[in-house]
């Protein structure tokens, strides 16, 4: 059975500990004031209780694709800033001190890990995969099923939609259903293995809000409030029609960890109405600042009628929650599912799996079918209609990405910002009612110049935090730097993650308190309360 399937109902399933001080049976039921030594007791027993159910979340050995003891070349391994033959296949006895190094875990070797001469960048923070937390499940204790293998189908099929990603950049989301270009992606990566309905659904993740309404989530078009103004998500835009990293020597380049000589040309501010604004919103900005943004729109929205029907404040006449259950409690609470969630990611990234990102995908597909080296490539990809007008447009078969900098400095899966918005949307979902209609919602014009009014199916709280989820990761693939597996699974992950740092949670409170019900990304309803999930 998938080992990831039997954590999470490991997870969802629970474990219910009885609360042995002082008769209280329950976390809501700690009303009154205590005494100093009565609530340090209590405080250590509520910690030895989370620490129990983590601890009976036993680690697992982490399942692998076996891809990098199978080539000793490297060729579907991480190995950005380590040296690098004309082929860009690392240097195999760096990569054994690479690999070494990562399993001492000695913080002062790091310093000494093997550069290549033309290396400037950095590696992208590899300690982080020891970091523990002391709240929430481990992540040794919540499985990741192994990305797809080098050679598979699977693979070669998310490298066919990535293909697609890079031609249909520029092309707007309201002109999809009557484009050609997306006419003929539906039918590429329908031949490839992956189907897919109609346009409109062209690229579209797993979760089940993500599937109604606009491509784009309403919390990346409405005005963000802050304090006493309200701040346009218009920004400073990418000029259309630009690629980076499209010749072999700029990928070289950049595998060997050199700085970009390309940069990014900007035009006037306009919405998110591409994939070209989508990519570079997800470029430079703080992992959970679109699940901020939408914590501050929400709450301006409808007063206590967008709390959670399980909120105790939600109908009190006499007071609101604010430090618990209230503003400041679910926005501190999105920082620190970001870190755990940032925590996780990078223990599988680092420890486990070190996947190489879709750029080195793309140049195995160059080198090989240039006649330089055969590597043990799926048909699909080597057969596809996405390859060839890439090869047309720009005189190779490498993936055209939206950063001149290419993939992170850091392996591929799972992808950190999929991990990341999985568990910041689970938190903005257990606070707030799915079910609440987004009143006067809007859509971007095909340019990006204005917002007008959305007119077609209501759009709710719990949709629109999916499809937010959906629209984060999946601009990572579309800028060319992760694959499909990488986000879907990361949002999974990071949907485990905020369950844990949530069940943790329910108890700190002393409110007459129903517990957190929401539902999953897979449409699953579950509710979280006194430290377990049901």
């Amino acid at each position: 059975m998938n080992k990831s399937l039997v954590s999470r109902r490991r997870l969802l399933e629970g474990v219910s500990l009885a609360l042995s001080f002082a008769g209280f049976a329950h976390a809501e039921q700690v009303l009154g004031p205590l005494t100093p030594e009565q609530r340090q007791r209590l405080v250590f027993q509520r910690r030895r209780e989370a620490a129990e159910r983590n601890l009976r979340q036993a680690p697992l050995v982490p399942e692998i694709n076996g891809d990098e003891e199978r080539y000793p070349d490297r060729r579907a391994s991480f190995s950005k800033t380590l040296p690098h033959d004309e082929l860009g296949e690392v240097d195999a006895e760096a990569y054994l001190d690479w690999l070494a190094i990562l399993a001492s875990g000695d913080s002062s070797k790091f310093e000494r890990a093997p550069r290549d001469v033309e290396a400037m960048e950095r590696l992208n923070n590899p300690q982080a995969a020891y970091s523990i937390d002391l709240i929430g499940t481990d992540a040794a204790a919540l499985a990741l099923s192994p990305p797809p293998s080098f050679a598979s189908q699977e693979t070669a099929t998310e490298m066919v939609e990535l293909y697609w990603q890079a031609l249909m950049r520029d092309v707007p989301f309201r002109d999809w259903e009557s484009s050609p270009l997306a006419r003929a992606a539906v039918s590429d990566l329908t031949a490839a293995g992956m189907p897919l309905a109609t346009e409109a659904t062209l690229f579209r993740g797993e979760t089940v809000g993500e599937r109604r309404g606009s491509l784009v989530s309403q919390f990346l078009w409405l005005d963000v409030p802050y304090k006493a103004a309200a701040v346009e998500q218009r920004f400073r835009a990418p000029s259309r029609g630009q690629d980076f990293v499209t010749t072999f020597a700029e990928w070289l380049a950049c595998q060997r960890g050199a700085k970009p000589r390309a940069s990014i040309r900007f035009d006037a501010p306009r919405y998110i109405s591409s994939y070209r604004e989508l990519c570079e919103y997800v470029h430079r900005d703080s992992c959970f600042q679109p699940f901020m943004d939408a914590a501050l729109i929400i709450q301006r929205m409808g007063g206590d009628a967008v709390l959670s029907r399980t909120n105790p404040y939600r109908c009190s006449t006499g007071q609101f929650g604010d430090i618990t259950l209230g503003n400041r409690n679910v926005l501190s609470l999105l920082a620190q599912a970001s870190l755990l969630a940032q925590k996780a990611s990078y223990y599988y990234k680092w420890q486990v799996h070190r996947r190489a990102g879709p750029e080195v995908f793309a140049a195995r597909i160059d080198v090989h079918l240039d006649g330089r080296k055969s590597y043990d490539l799926h048909p699909a990809v080597l057969e596809c209609e996405g390859a060839a007008r890439i090869k047309h447009a720009h005189g190779s078969w490498l993936l055209p990405l939206a950063y001149p900098e290419g993939c992170p400095t850091h392996p591929s899966y799972p992808a950190a910002y999929a991990v990341n918005a999985g568990a910041c949307a689970t938190i903005l979902k257990a606070f707030f009612d799915e079910h609440f209609v987004i009143p006067a919602p809007v859509q971007a014009t095909a340019d990006g110049a204005q917002l007008e009014p959305w007119r077609s199916d209501p759009l709710t709280l719990g949709g629109e935090i999916d499809k937010l989820a959906s629209n984060i990761a999946s601009a990572r693939d579309a800028s060319g730097v992760h694959f499909r597996s990488d986000s879907i699974r990361g949002l999974k992950l990071g949907e485990d993650v905020a369950l844990g740092l949530l069940t943790d949670t329910t108890l700190t409170y002393s409110e007459k308190f129903d517990g957190f019900a929401l539902h999953l990304f897979d449409g699953t309803a579950v509710r979280i309360r006194n430290g377990s999930v049901e």
